[in-house]
């Protein structure tokens, strides 16, 4: 890979969720943007978080622009806290490789 880190689809879904309850709602731009990712790549995920009701979407207008806000559903609050964050704990993202762990 050319110096960009591969992230877990599992930690993906968890960051979305996370930064949506952090922040209450987001548009689409700034979503994918706090989260470091592709929209093109990624949509598929918003999209298959939004059919499961683990988030939700609303089209509003802005002049002549349509934006997208996302906002987090109960339901995706509690599965990244019951799913998400256990999974974590028990299997962490993996370190950079500059990083080492230290434990002495």
């Amino acid at each position: 890979m050319s110096g960009s880190s591969y992230r877990d689809r599992i930690y993906i879904i968890k960051d979305i969720i996370l930064m949506l309850v952090q922040y209450g709602e987001l548009n689409q731009t700034a979503l994918v943007s706090f989260c470091g990712l592709n929209l093109k790549k990624h949509k598929p995920i918003l999209d298959e978080l939004e059919a499961n009701n683990l988030i939700t979407s609303v089209e509003q207008s802005l002049g002549k622009r349509i934006i997208t806000i996302y906002k987090p559903t109960s339901k995706g609050i509690e599965f990244c806290k019951t799913i998400l964050e256990p999974y974590e704990n028990v299997f962490p993202r993996k370190k950079s490789v500059g990083e080492k762990k230290e434990n002495l």
